[in-house]
C-alpha cells in the first residue's frame, strides 16, 4: 500500500458512495486508476466491507468487555460480531478485552444485549457507555 492507496481510502472512509471520477480528481490520477487501486484494496483484505452510518434516534453505545483469562478473546469477539446490533468488535489493550459498537433500537433493547453478553461464560464483567453525540473524524 502507497500513499496513493491511503489517500484513496481516506476519501472512501469518509464518503464510501463518493464517485471514483471525484475521488481521482482530488487524489491527481484517472479513474480507472481509483477503480483498480480498489478492486486491489478489496482483494487484499485492507478494504473489508462498504458500510453505512445512519442517524435513525437509535441508542448508541460502547460495551466493555472484561473476559477471563483463559478465554480464546478472538473467538469470543467473532461471536459478539455476528450480533446484529453490533457494529464493530474491537480486541483492546488495558483493563478491557474487547469493546462493542453497538446501534440498539432503544434502551430496553441495549439492555438485553448487556444482559446477553454477560450471560456468556467466558465474560467477567462489562462496563457501558453511552454514545452522546459523534462526528466524523478528519473532515
Amino acid at each position: 500500500m502507497d500513499a496513493l492507496d491511503r489517500e484513496i481510502l481516506e476519501h472512501l472512509r469518509h464518503d464510501g458512495r463518493r464517485p471514483y471520477t471525484e475521488i481521482a480528481a482530488a487524489v491527481g490520477t484517472s479513474e480507472g486508476t481509483v477503480r483498480n487501486r480498489v478492486e486491489q484494496l478489496l482483494a487484499d483484505g485492507v478494504i473489508e466491507r462498504f458500510t453505512v452510518t445512519t442517524r435513525r434516534g437509535n441508542i448508541k453505545a460502547m460495551v466493555a468487555v472484561r473476559v477471563r483469562v483463559d478465554v480464546d478473546t478472538a473467538a469470543v469477539t467473532d461471536v459478539f460480531a455476528t450480533w446484529p446490533e453490533v457494529d464493530y468488535v474491537w480486541q483492546v489493550s488495558g483493563n478491557d478485552d474487547v469493546v462493542l459498537i453497538v446501534d440498539a433500537a432503544d434502551t430496553t433493547a441495549l439492555n438485553a444485549l448487556i444482559t446477553r453478553v454477560r450471560d456468556r461464560t467466558e465474560v467477567r464483567d462489562t462496563h457501558t457507555r453511552l454514545i452522546l453525540d459523534e462526528q466524523l473524524g478528519g473532515a
